[in-house]
């Protein structure tokens, strides 16, 4: 009876031996871990906003005298504008800003024997904002036409927005992740597994690139404001499991 006992329990220990090892041997075939893929997300779009703004500047030695050449300036820096069509009130200037010009006296041998009034500068700037980039564009190039009434405005570059970036933004994060499963399928096909659950997903950073330009992408992002045409992209990091 006691060989009998000893016989089935060898037994026993045979069959649940050969299954682990059948499972083990099953399992070593197969592709198990994670996997970790980047996919991009892109768009060209063009800008829908415009901000604009340039400055202009009147000196005298009396302060009373430069405000009201000044103001003059306004004056006809408006009418300007009006006439191209822009409204009064999409028109936003800033305060004055004073300044007391002083030139450094020296005397015949290079001394510097100290300075000489030279009267006020008064500086305003002007920005406009709109929607309508097509004329706002041309009137920024137009602008210097002012020299021929007497003022010497001084115009900055364009800067260009788009209003829906949010929506875009939404747009490429589903573009990126979508690439990026499908990279994970691919790599897990040729791998010989099977793709598993989605461990987890980082969003990369959002870039905004001016098209066809020699902008570099940033760690800290990039937004440019400069071109009107524009391209944004985005990048999700996917880590998928691999049965």
């Amino acid at each position: 009876m006691k060989n009998y006992t000893n016989a089935l329990i060898f037994a026993i220990a045979i069959v649940i031996s050969s299954i682990f090892l059948g499972k083990a041997y099953k399992d070593r075939a197969k592709t198990d871990g994670e996997i970790s893929v980047t996919g991009l997300g892109k768009a060209d779009f063009s800008s829908d906003l415009i901000v604009w703004e340039g400055s202009f500047g009147a000196q005298n030695k009396d302060l009373k005298q430069a405000f009201e050449l000044l103001e003059n300036y306004k004056a006809i820096i408006t009418k300007y504008l009006v006439n191209k069509g822009i409204n009064a009130e999409d028109l936003i200037y800033s305060a004055v800003k004073t300044n007391q010009r002083n030139k450094q006296l020296y005397s015949s041998n290079g001394n510097y024997i100290g300075e000489e009034f030279v009267g006020y500068e008064l500086r305003q700037s002007v920005q406009i904002e709109s929607k309508d980039v097509d004329k706002i564009e041309k009137i920024s190039r137009e602008i210097t036409e002012l020299l021929n009434q007497g003022v010497q405005f001084y115009s900055e570059s364009p800067r260009y927005y788009y209003t829906k970036l949010a929506d875009l933004k939404i747009e490429m994060i589903s573009k990126a992740t979508e690439d990026a499963r499908l990279r994970a399928e691919k790599i897990s096909q040729f791998s010989g597994g099977d793709l598993g659950k989605l461990v987890s997903a980082k969003m990369g950073i959002f870039q905004i690139t001016g098209q066809n330009s020699k902008e570099d992408y940033s760690w800290g992002g990039t937004f440019n404001t400069s071109s009107r045409e524009k391209t944004a992209s985005i990048t999700m990091r996917l880590v998928y499991e691999v049965d």
